[in-house]
């Protein structure tokens, strides 16, 4: 019996990095909201046939939440966070470099909007890891009103010159 009794108090002593309700509400909350913002980008990136979708935006927002509510469980200092975001700017920017690299198919550049959107979206999931939601939620809208209110805001100007032009005899 005792076996066993070393084996439970191993189990619960390796998952009680959670050590109460207000704890896991805390981190469930700012991993959705990582995630749900992620996604919608995502999905706006998705409905315009990008590579890099829903799930994609949605896991790099969950990703750079994680990598900075871990360390801030764990005590880490903020010179600490600092080299963390540090090495998530450069890693995602490597995860941004790729969207361009095979959206391209000519020797023009392709992809950067997509990319973009991936560095923005890690940038929202920090927010969102770091207990900024207000900040993640706004930054959100933003990066929405531009990757889907502003093609529509071109397309009327791009409609109000072809039809302001004379036409050719």
């Amino acid at each position: 019996m005792e076996m066993w009794q070393v084996i439970r108090d191993t189990v619960v002593a390796e998952f009680s990095d959670i050590p109460d309700i207000t704890q896991v509400t805390v981190i469930t909350l700012r991993l959705m909201v990582a995630a749900t913002l992620g996604g919608l980008l995502g999905y706006e990136r998705e409905q315009k046939g990008k590579a890099a979708g829903l799930r994609t935006h949605m896991l790099v927002a969950l990703g750079a939440a994680l990598f900075v509510l871990i360390p801030q469980q764990a005590g880490a200092s903020v010179a600490d966070l600092s080299r963390v975001l540090q090495g998530l700017v450069a890693g995602v920017g490597f995860l941004g470099a790729g969207a361009i690299i095979t959206g391209s198919q000519k020797v023009e550049a392709k992809g950067l909007t997509t990319a973009a959107s991936i560095w923005l979206t890690a940038a929202i999931g920090v927010a969102a890891g770091m207990g900024r939601e207000a900040t993640a939620v706004l930054s959100a809208l933003l990066a929405w009103s531009i990757l889907y209110l502003i093609p529509k805001v071109e397309q009327l100007f791009e409609k109000r010159d072809s039809s302001a032009s004379p036409e050719p005899k």
